[in-house]
């Protein structure tokens, strides 16, 4: 997609365009550690963009697909009711680089949280090496001291992220309250 599609779409007034930069969740404990994976593929076009003849995950790519992972699992543990914002990256670093063809884990982990925000620590990894530490702060805008109220179409919870993480939950047979009872057969 180029600038002119999304200019025109915004102009006509359309749906604002979200990036997801994580393909699915392939494991989620409430409260505590979200693991979610991207496998990258030439057809990408982001990956053309950045450095021309070298197609590669650009870094900052990789801490939005940590943020979206981490900012999931924050926003569920208290039942996506405040708005999560990324507030602040703590520290990001890579080790190598990722190619069309690689698949990135994302795990996340809570360290802290409260009504004001959480705290957050994660590993990359590349084709089940590791290869990177996004650690991160996030806010619970609805929160904030100074009473500022902010509107819906900033709420990065979008039915698309929440739809990752319920046919993560769908594939195992789990609701947001545990594992379903099997029901007997008619």
């Amino acid at each position: 997609m180029g600038r002119s599609f999304l200019a025109g779409r915004a102009a006509a007034g359309g749906t604002t365009v979200r990036w997801i930069w994580i393909d699915g969740f392939v494991e989620f404990q409430s409260g505590h550690r979200a693991v979610a994976v991207k496998n990258v593929s030439l057809a990408e076009e982001h990956l053309h963009d950045c450095y021309p003849g070298l197609p590669i995950m650009p870094p900052p790519l990789m801490i939005e697909g940590m943020a979206q992972t981490a900012g999931i699992l924050v926003g569920e543990a208290r039942g996506f009711a405040e708005k999560v914002i990324l507030a602040k990256i703590r520290q990001a670093r890579f080790e190598r680089r990722v190619v069309p063809g690689d698949r990135l884990r994302y795990q996340a982990d809570i360290e802290v949280i409260n009504e004001a925000g959480a705290a957050t620590k994660g590993e990359v990894f590349c084709n089940d090496r590791p290869i990177g530490r996004v650690d991160l702060f996030f806010s619970h805008v609805d929160q904030n001291v100074s009473g500022l109220q902010f509107p819906e179409e900033n709420f990065v919870f979008t039915e698309q992220f929440k739809g990752l993480l319920a046919s993560f939950r769908q594939g195992l047979g789990q609701s947001k309250d545990g594992p379903k009872k099997e029901e007997p057969l008619p």
